[in-house]
């Protein structure tokens, strides 16, 4: 029963490292998809000022309206490329994590496949026992009997 007890723990590991990896894996999708929408409210704020401005720009006309502007314009696209520059590691990441957890499921399953083979063996090991202890009972009884009419009355 060492054994079983063995696989017992090592179920119990996997569980455990399956259990952590699943977190981890729903704390980066957590992060992928914040990352990614603020990349994408970053780029909508982006085309609503191209908007807004472009209209005042054709009424003011003023050089140094246009220049911080353009200023704004060029920030803002850099902070957008950062942005999905951290969304596309946040996806990857997700990605690794979903292969770990993957990968622990697999091991949890094996285990618990490897556990119930060793049942099943188990059991049948259990059955044979049980049946040769039957049968020897069932021929000591028929050796009695037969001792019994054999003996003299």
């Amino acid at each position: 029963m060492d054994a079983m007890q063995s696989l017992l723990t090592l179920l119990a590991h996997a569980e455990r490292e399956r259990d952590a990896a699943l977190a981890e894996l729903r704390r980066r999708q957590i992060d992928a998809r914040n990352a990614q929408t603020q990349a994408e409210q970053l780029q909508t704020y982006r085309r609503e000022y191209e908007q807004r401005w472009s209209g005042e720009f054709s009424r003011s006309g003023g050089i140094a309206i246009v220049q911080c502007y353009q200023g704004f314009v060029t920030r803002l696209g850099e902070a957008i490329d950062q942005q999905t520059r951290i969304a596309l590691t946040a996806a990857q990441r997700l990605e690794h994590a979903e292969r770990i957890w993957r990968e622990s499921e697999l091991r949890v399953a094996s285990v618990g496949k490897l556990i119930g083979r060793r049942n099943v063996a188990l059991r049948a090991l259990e059955g044979r026992r049980e049946q040769k202890l039957l049968d020897e009972q069932a021929t000591r009884i028929a050796w009695e009997r037969r001792g019994d009419r054999l003996a003299p009355a």
